[in-house]
């Protein structure tokens, strides 16, 4: 028999796997039991997850894409990619672990770049999820896969920012506490030296979130939101400006790369997820003289979809390896993010045709889960924007008389 556990080692040193096991006991006795109810979004849905947050700070689960130093329990990116193979599985799991998106992104910005009174007043409570942060970055009048496009203006006046503009599919903005939002400081600069990130509370006079955009008929609630919000005359000090001046567009690269390998981990656990059930009910359901697991289309996509799901992983891992080891690794990420935004949602989709109609309820995850699978080809860039990226780099290695080098 094969060992998952044998070939799995392989991959990841003991103590990660052990570490993980903690994790996917936490899920199975706390998490999975719950996850209708959480789907609900009501009142009993939010006291829930406040339990179960709790909860696994208690029992040291808590904020693992963060080092200890930062007030998380994270040792890597190798490491926190072994926890996500199960973390990934459930939708809400990131949340309960103080491990979601966009706060992981927004607090490693924060933790690299902020300065140290940054830190207290934003990095510290965010990580320790005493509030939650959205990304404002993406606008409805340009395109959002270029950001030298974007037209919400912040000018110096003092020694304050005065923020304008419109933003939308700004992520958990329904009741976050603050908003790190990408603004153009320097119009007359080199398209990439034009953007500030800059540092706005929730509550400053002018910011309003105008409502929760419903995505594929889901508007969400709180986190789960992706919301149209306005910046009015919103003035903040110059103290809040995120790194330098005209930094902008280096940090969204610094944020939005491991933000990219972060949605990647957390797929491989959706993945394994809808292959269980997908092998599960196929040889349970029985169709036309015997079990669905018996007809060759069936195979063919358990056979497709195994392969996918371990190319993959190898590719995941390679990757948070090089990351590791001090590389920004951005074709690599920028290829694990299409392929593997494509080999999640034909799983899934696989999944849901072996369930029939059932697939399409919410008797199964998988309606949610395709809901979500789909939008992965879209945020934090295209498909067609990373394979654009990777194809100019390979032909650029050609240009130069060089080959491409496969590592």
């Amino acid at each position: 028999m094969n060992d998952p556990t044998v070939e799995a080692t392989q991959l990841f040193p003991p103590a990660y796997l052990e570490r993980r096991g903690f994790y996917r006991e936490f899920m199975e006795r706390h998490l999975l039991p719950h996850e209708r109810g959480l789907d609900r979004e009501d009142e009993a849905a939010q006291a829930k997850l406040e339990e179960l947050r709790e909860l696994a700070r208690e029992e040291g689960l808590w904020a693992p894409h963060m080092p200890p130093e930062a007030g998380g329990t994270g040792e890597g990116f190798l490491y926190y990619a072994c926890l996500n193979e199960e973390i990934g599985r459930s939708h809400w799991a990131q949340l309960v672990f103080g491990c979601q998106a966009p706060d992981a992104g927004n607090a490693e910005v924060l933790h690299q770049f902020g300065t140290p009174e940054q830190h207290e007043q934003f990095l510290e409570p965010l990580v320790a999820g005493r509030t939650r942060s959205f990304f404002s970055m993406t606008e409805p009048e340009v395109a959002g896969s270029d950001p030298t496009l974007l037209r919400t203006r912040a000018v110096a006046d003092g020694d304050e920012w005065v923020i304008d503009g419109e933003k939308w599919f700004s992520s958990g903005a329904e009741g976050a506490g603050f908003a790190v939002v990408f603004a153009i400081s320097d119009p007359d600069a080199e398209p990439h030296r034009r953007g500030t990130m800059i540092l706005v509370p929730a509550d400053t006079p002018g910011v309003e979130v105008v409502r929760a955009t419903p995505v594929l008929g889901h508007a969400g609630r709180g986190w789960n939101t992706h919301c149209e919000v306005r910046y009015d005359g919103v003035r903040v000090p110059l103290a809040n400006t995120l790194g330098e001046r005209g930094d902008a567009f280096r940090i969204a690269q610094k944020r939005l790369g491991p933000g990219r390998i972060h949605h990647v981990m957390r797929w491989l656990g959706q993945m394994q997820r809808a292959f269980d059930l997908m092998c599960s009910y196929a040889l349970e359901r029985e169709a036309f003289g015997g079990p669905l697991a018996d007809k060759q289309t069936v195979q063919n996509w358990i056979a497709d979809s195994a392969a996918g799901i371990q190319a993959c992983r190898l590719l995941t891992m390679d990757c948070a390896r090089k990351i590791d080891e001090g590389s920004e690794a951005r074709v690599d990420v920028s290829l694990l993010k299409f392929y593997a935004a494509g080999v999640l949602n034909d799983v899934i989709d696989r999944a849901v045709q072996v369930h029939g109609a059932r697939g399409l309820t919410d008797a199964t995850p998988l309606a949610q889960m395709a809901m979500h699978a789909r939008a992965g080809r879209i945020y934090d860039g295209p498909d067609e924007v990373h394979r654009m990226v990777v194809a100019r780099r390979i032909l650029r290695s050609y240009k130069s008389g060089e080959r491409w080098q496969f590592s």
